[in-house]
């Protein structure tokens, strides 16, 4: 998936947040219990994860060939937003595909 940013920055350019990560509780993954990995938590309708296709559930597996399975939630969101990166491609693993 291929996400173009939005000048807004942060997340708010992404169009979507992320939960996970292996510094966090799993148990509290609703997508997931007992995976550590960064998942999709919220599309904003209309925004630019949407618009490439992003669902909340979708698990993030590599940002930009940056490997996220085993990043804390803080790398993550580091990887996600960085400022210099205007197009964000994610290989994502969706289990219903």
């Amino acid at each position: 998936i291929e996400i173009v940013k939005e000048p807004v920055g942060g997340s708010a350019g992404l169009g979507f947040s992320i939960g996970g990560g292996i510094d966090q509780d799993p148990s509290k993954n609703p997508w997931a219990p007992d995976d550590t990995g960064i998942f999709v938590t919220n599309v904003m309708p209309d925004g630019p994860a949407a618009r490439a296709g992003l669902n909340p559930g979708d698990k993030i597996l590599q940002a930009n060939g940056y490997d996220l399975t085993m990043a804390t939630h803080k790398d993550a969101i580091k990887y996600l937003t960085k400022k210099k990166e205007q197009v964000i491609r994610l290989k994502i693993f969706r289990p219903d595909i």
